[in-house]
């Protein structure tokens, strides 16, 4: 989870006058922490001051100890105005941002329940200081967290948090604006159960209530353009590593996730934003954005009901309207997640858009092959090791010739026909739409010179994964090759990875 900046303040100084100004600061902060000698504005304005300093850690190095650190936790958990604690802990978060070695500080001085305690607090500058600086202890850090859950009910302040969130949005709606502090302290709440639920996956279950918190405030925000921004991008995030299905501790009658007055609602709005961030980035854009989103689509929808599935699978594939040209041609959703599936520069994203076509196709390469055509399926098939379904190919290259096997012909079906309609398995376009191509008659000699030139490309390919368009002309080319039946090709994906020579890539 990405580090938000420091929060922004008045001009600064630097070099030997700036140190001389935060040892002042610091000094008069102290002798107040004994003496009570100053009066609570006073106090306030010093803090103010001192919180100008820690944009920059340059030239601060008194407030980077750990007298420098006891001196800003007093003051952020000790006194008894609110004021003067939340004015130190925005100093206490800045300094914990730019400096990770203070992080440990803060945690050896044993301020951490502290700031879980400050959580239960029904107030957003609260819930914004707490969870950013609990949240920055994630990180570099030996911090105990179960002691926060079990003793200071952490989780339980979390969900309470975004239950408050999901009311104010609902109330809201997606035309009404929010105030900025209160998307910023639900973006703090949102990173720091996501970092929670990473690194302490068995403490996840805890967040499970949040499902239905979470959803409803996804629902009722108005998404920015291009959608991809926070806090969007960090309610995404957040449910990732939930318990989405509620096996664990069983909270909903009904899965939040498919409500009864519309079991499709949420998944739509998922895919709304996916739609229109693939639209709207460029590629290597998407791939630090856009994973996540396909990745938790696809967990959706691996235990989705199966009206839901069907739903999912009419918005995410190809359409039979699509294969009037050859597929991913298009500017639908289907096409541009076909084009990401292959993209060399998104290899993260390509993964997770490859998984989630097979699993809209129920995990079956051939059902795969006739959703998405061998062009796009047969390098994640090839990688992945799954069998290529070589028999529906087979079948097609047998009825180009005529003499075909009826049980190769029945398999063949699956990918050479859509709802009675013949398609090409390749490309997955209509025959009927194909342009005409006048083949030139071969001789036997010359069928034999294209199937070397065809093997000979393919040989310099073996150490880099091979491309589509290499793919698709060895496959055009294999299949008449065959249909003749004079001429018998070995396919030479299957040859270089008996002979282990595919360099898996990283």
């Amino acid at each position: 989870m990405a580090l938000s900046p420091p929060l922004p303040v008045g001009p600064m100084l630097s070099g030997a006058e700036k140190l001389d100004e935060v040892t002042r600061l610091i000094n008069i902060l102290e002798v107040d922490l004994k003496e009570k000698n100053l009066l609570p504005p006073k106090r306030n304005a010093t803090l103010e001051e001192l919180k100008v300093h820690t944009r920059s850690i340059d030239d601060a190095a008194p407030i980077l100890t750990t007298r420098g650190i006891s001196v800003l936790c007093q003051h952020s958990f000790k006194g008894n105005s609110l004021i003067t604690a939340r004015g130190a802990l925005k100093c206490l978060a800045n300094v914990m941002l730019l400096d990770p070695s203070t992080r440990q500080i803060f945690v050896d001085l044993g301020y951490a329940p502290k700031a879980a305690e400050r959580l239960k607090n029904d107030n957003r500058d609260d819930e914004f200081l707490g969870s950013r600086i609990l949240f920055l202890t994630t990180y570099e850090t030996n911090l105990d967290f179960e002691d926060l859950f079990e003793n200071h009910q952490l989780a339980e302040s979390i969900n309470t948090n975004l239950s408050r969130h999901a009311r104010i949005f609902s109330k809201a709606g997606p035309k009404t604006p929010v105030p900025l502090f209160t998307i910023l302290a639900l973006s703090e709440s949102l990173k720091l159960l996501f970092n929670l639920t990473q690194f302490y996956p068995h403490l996840a279950i805890t967040f499970t209530k949040s499902l239905l918190y979470i959803l409803k405030i996804l629902a009722n925000i108005k998404v920015p353009n291009p959608p991809l921004q926070p806090p969007v991008t960090y309610l995404i995030n957040s449910l990732l590593n939930l318990d989405l299905e509620d096996t664990k501790a069983r909270h909903f009658t009904q899965n939040p996730l498919f409500p009864k007055f519309d079991p499709n609602n949420n998944v739509d709005r998922l895919i709304k934003i996916l739609d229109s961030s693939v639209r709207q980035y460029k590629a290597e854009q998407l791939e630090r954005t856009a994973t996540p989103l396909a990745s938790l689509i696809r967990k959706i929808y691996d235990f989705a009901p199966d009206t839901v599935k069907q739903h999912m699978r009419s918005l995410l594939l190809p359409s039979d309207e699509e294969r009037a040209q050859p597929l991913g041609k298009s500017d639908t959703l289907s096409a541009h997640l076909l084009r990401l599936s292959t993209s060399p520069i998104a290899p993260g994203l390509r993964e997770t858009v490859s998984n989630l076509l097979f699993e809209l196709s129920d995990r079956d390469a051939t059902s795969f092959v006739r959703n998405v055509g061998y062009g796009f399926a047969s390098g994640f098939l090839l990688t992945h090791d799954l069998p290529v379904p070589e028999n529906a190919l087979e079948a097609w290259s047998t009825g180009i010739s005529g003499d075909a096997d009826p049980l190769l012909e029945d398999l063949g079906e699956k990918v050479t026909n859509i709802n009675g309609v013949e398609i090409n398995p390749v490309t997955g376009q209509r025959r009927d739409r194909e342009p005409s191509i006048t083949e030139v008659e071969m001789t036997e000699e010359e069928k034999e010179i294209e199937a070397e030139r065809l093997f000979i490309l393919f040989e310099r390919q073996v150490t880099k994964p091979p491309s589509l368009k290499l793919i698709y002309a060895f496959v055009l080319t294999t299949l008449r090759l065959r249909a003749t039946g004079v001429v018998s090709v070995e396919n030479p994906v299957t040859r270089a990875m008996q002979e282990g020579r595919f360099e898996e890539i990283e």
